[in-house]
């Protein structure tokens, strides 16, 4: 008989966890969680996501290990699989000097960087943009092809996944992680529980990870069309504002952003940082609208708010016992869960695999 496996969480992660779990057809497993594909809740962070592939994380760590292990599979989606809606996109990177040291710059630090970890990961070329090419008050750039997410397709089109390997799929609310071994769909307990919680596993009884913090990011979704990604170091309107531009495939609008406000829990969109940021995208990216237009000819689809699970010392990817049951902990991939997400559940999967001694590798 398949060991018993409950993954609690339906974002990005307990997903993609989930998917690479079920493909192996080693074990029986039921997703639980309290918001699912098709929910917009401030507590679930994943529909809100912009989502694409900028990598951020420092060489010879974990994250760079997920980051690197992912790609293959969001190329694979991108070339075969349009239906799971992710795309490549042209992508740019602006570098500011003048955002060092500041919480966006501080974030971007790898990604800026012209002799990037990854440029040998991304396909095509990844090239260091001439200094003719930079609009003012831009000091470095970078150009490479990457992939940005439709995330109204491709959450449900990783639920269909699982549903496809056999997974059973519930909703259900713990207080304390343990109890959600006793949700397996079999009825019996289970033997294994994989934790997927994000933000909410700062206060998830059994967990209580006081290292989860919230990034609170605002966008703006409009219906324009500017045939490139781009991101930008920093801002003058203040040192955690940023500005990026995505467009989501298959009719999902473009995704102009943003901030990362630390432990800033508000779920509400902020009327003047929307301002902002659509004067800042206009401005670094004039084909937003017809020439000589400003932000009046942005056709808006709405405001967002999401809150970034982070993590300070990084995603937790490790098992411990609790209350005698394994648990895998595979959370607090901060804003950059999609792209962590494929390295992140083999990961964690090798940790099922060698908790119950029993799966495929993963």
């Amino acid at each position: 008989m398949a060991p018993k496996v409950v993954v609690l969480g339906a974002g990005v992660s307990g997903l993609t966890t989930a998917l690479l779990l079920a493909r192996s057809g080693d074990y029986d497993i039921t997703i639980i969680a309290k918001h699912m594909p098709g929910d917009y809740d401030i507590e679930y962070a994943s529909p809100w996501a912009g989502a694409n592939y900028l990598p951020v994380a420092t060489p010879g760590t974990p994250s760079e290990t997920y980051e690197r292990s992912t790609w293959p599979e969001l190329a694979h989606l991108a070339e075969s699989l349009p239906e799971a809606g992710v795309h490549f996109q042209d992508t740019v990177i602006y570098r500011r000097a003048k955002d060092v040291g500041k919480a966006t710059g501080d974030w971007f630090a790898e990604l800026l960087k012209e002799d990037a970890w990854f440029k040998d990961v991304v396909p095509n070329k990844f090239s260091i943009l001439p200094k003719s090419e930079l609009p003012a008050g831009i000091d470095g750039g970078t150009a490479f092809t990457s992939v940005c997410f439709n995330t109204a397709l491709y959450l449900p089109w990783l639920t269909s996944q699982c549903l496809k390997h056999g997974v059973t799929v519930r909703r259900g609310i713990v207080s304390h992680v343990a109890e959600a071994a006793n949700l397996h769909h079999t009825g019996k307990r289970a033997d294994l529980l994989v934790n997927c919680t994000g933000l909410a596993s700062l206060r998830l009884g059994g967990v209580e990870d006081a290292a989860v913090y919230p990034a609170r990011g605002q966008i703006v979704v409009v219906r324009n069309d500017p045939q490139v990604m781009i991101s930008v170091s920093g801002t003058d309107d203040g040192s955690d504002e940023a500005t990026y531009i995505m467009h989501r495939a298959a009719g999902g609008g473009c995704i102009l952003g943003g901030c990362l406000q630390k432990d800033n829990w508000e779920s509400q969109p902020d009327p003047n940082m929307a301002v902002r940021i659509m004067k800042r995208c206009v401005e670094l990216c004039p084909k937003l609208v017809p020439e000589g237009k400003g932000i009046e000819a942005l056709s808006i689809v709405r405001h967002s708010v999401g809150l970034r699970p982070m993590r300070k010392g990084g995603p937790r990817v490790e098992r411990e016992a609790i209350r005698g049951l394994p648990v895998v902990h595979n959370y607090g991939h901060g804003g950059y869960g999609y792209q962590t997400s494929y390295g992140a559940a083999q990961a964690a999967g090798r940790l099922v695999r060698k908790a119950l001694g029993v799966g495929a590798k993963l």
